[in-house]
């Protein structure tokens, strides 16, 4: 944890309310309210103060708020001390400081299916060659 994520792209400071959907490439901090639905390839932060009522699909998320939704992590998950989360997170990779509070339920996803590699037996190979 204390991972350098870069530059903040967009900022939705505390007393800020965003209803609808969030898009967005690198990486993004929510210190206010959102309701609705984030959507990015990089990085979410749910700031201390930051209340977020989405289903979420990014690459990596990092919550030291609050979030009631369903997360999907395309690398990893962090829950800080501060977290509060309810919902299903799916991710290769959950880590839960002390202190972090997590009702719901966790699924631990591996490779996507494109980046799995069939291996052929040599007697199917031999059939394809064959065929060929």
């Amino acid at each position: 944890m204390g991972t350098d994520f870069g530059e903040i792209r967009a900022f939705l400071g505390e007393g800020t309310q965003f209803k609808g959907v969030l898009s967005f490439a690198g990486a993004v901090r929510v210190d206010g309210q959102l309701e609705g639905e984030i959507v990015g390839d990089e990085v979410l932060i749910i700031g201390e103060p930051g209340q977020v009522k989405a289903e979420i699909e990014v690459g990596t998320v990092v919550v030291s708020g609050q979030v009631h939704g369903n997360i999907t992590a395309r690398e990893r998950v962090e829950l800080l001390r501060a977290s509060r989360v309810t919902g299903t997170i799916r991710t290769p990779c959950l880590i839960v400081a002390e202190g972090a509070l997590f009702n719901g339920n966790c699924e631990m996803t591996g490779p996507e299916e494109s980046e799995v590699v069939r291996l052929q037996s040599k007697e199917e190979g031999l059939q394809a060659a064959e065929r060929a």
